[in-house]
């Protein structure tokens, strides 16, 4: 079985996406038939680390669209033969609809969020993301805002959640060099940690801010830290000064990886009260490292959460269940991993896109 991936990005790119398309070619490239994963990234935020034994990292497909078609038409015309594409974002379906030139079968494509949870604005845009013979949603709540505009036969969806490596993410004591940094020293620490995009104002940042003045009349100690950063930033910090918080928040610009289970570990609670999460690894990789969780109601985030086994639950827009939430929050454990985390790790991952990949291959239903 050769593999054709097209991606936004993996190696080499930040984010939960990023994540999840490193996650999919390293589960497509231990499946027993595989034999090459050609993927080609429109992105690469930094130097590409090296990608697992049959793939094909083609950065040559990186510089911009002119680029990426070129190099799509590349492995069109003289990479041979291929027995699945894969457009891993929604956006890349009509590129890889090119290789029905070449008879090639199944296309598929993958749905993460906000992107596949409404019609896109031209015609032939939403024509074309009907088009392909079977799709993978990173959760029920995407896979059915899709079929509900789409009109696609939900027999053709898969449902691929995120998963979490257990031997990056685990608990551990508070960084002192990190707890100094920021200057939380005998502080009580909510964080959140994600880009901010002022066209996706969805995270909950500005709910956790608004709700700050509230927390701190009975948690006086209390901080929030916004693990992150992205165009929006100037906005938020505005609104935390404009509500007398400003002191309460911390932002601490862009996070690297290699810091990241470091900076989970500094919250008491993690808190992403969102409206527009496809899924949220975020939620996952905090409850790894042994940190209380609190998640949306409202979008993926409750999956991710299995319905609140593993963590809790609210409406964004109830600032008085947000505030009390936290509250609670604050008393629970640190430390403590919920066995049903399993659930999601890198093992089951791979064993969920063997089967997904061969029953797409058998043109069979998703399994139950």
């Amino acid at each position: 079985m050769r593999v054709m991936v097209l991606l936004h990005d993996a190696y080499g790119g930040h984010g939960g996406i990023a994540k999840f398309n490193r996650d999919l070619l390293a589960a497509l490239a231990a499946h027993p038939d595989c034999e090459e994963v050609v993927a080609l990234p429109r992105f690469a935020r930094f130097v590409p680390e090296p990608a697992p034994a049959k793939v094909t990292f083609d950065t040559n497909a990186l510089g911009g669209a002119g680029s990426y078609l070129r190099r799509c038409l590349h492995w069109l015309f003289t990479g041979g033969r291929f027995d699945l594409v894969i457009a891993a974002h929604l956006h890349l379906l009509p590129p890889a609809l090119l290789w029905r030139i070449r008879g090639t079968r199944p296309i598929a494509a993958v749905t993460h969020g906000v992107e596949a949870w409404a019609p896109p604005a031209g015609m032939l845009a939403r024509r074309l993301a009907a088009r392909a013979d079977a799709y993978i949603a990173v959760s029920g709540v995407t896979r059915d805002r899709f079929v509900a505009w789409s009109k696609v036969d939900p027999a053709h969806c898969h449902v691929l959640p995120n998963c979490v490596d257990p031997s990056r993410f685990a608990p551990g004591p508070k960084s002192p060099a990190l707890v100094a940094r920021y200057r939380l020293a005998g502080k009580r620490v909510v964080m959140t940690l994600g880009r901010l995009n002022p066209t996706e104002r969805f995270k909950g940042f500005d709910e956790v801010i608004e709700a700050l003045p509230a927390l701190a009349g009975t948690v006086p100690d209390i901080i929030y830290v916004i693990a992150g950063d992205g165009g929006d930033r100037t906005r938020l910090e505005e609104k935390a000064r404009t509500l007398g918080v400003a002191d309460r928040v911390v932002f601490t610009g862009y996070i690297d990886e290699a810091e990241k289970a470091d900076h989970f570990r500094l919250a008491d609670l993690y808190v992403m009260p969102s409206r527009g999460e496809g899924f949220g690894i975020v939620f996952l990789e905090a409850l790894a490292c042994g940190i209380p969780v609190i998640g949306s109601r409202l979008d993926g985030g409750r999956e991710a959460l299995l319905d609140g086994k593993l963590g809790t639950l609210v409406d964004p827009t109830d600032r008085a269940a947000l505030v009390a939430a936290v509250r609670d929050g604050l008393e629970r454990p640190r430390g403590v991993v919920p066995a049903e985390l399993s659930r999601f790790s890198d093992t089951k991952f791979r064993a969920r896109v063997r089967d997904i990949v061969d029953r797409i291959r058998d043109g069979a239903v998703p399994a139950p």
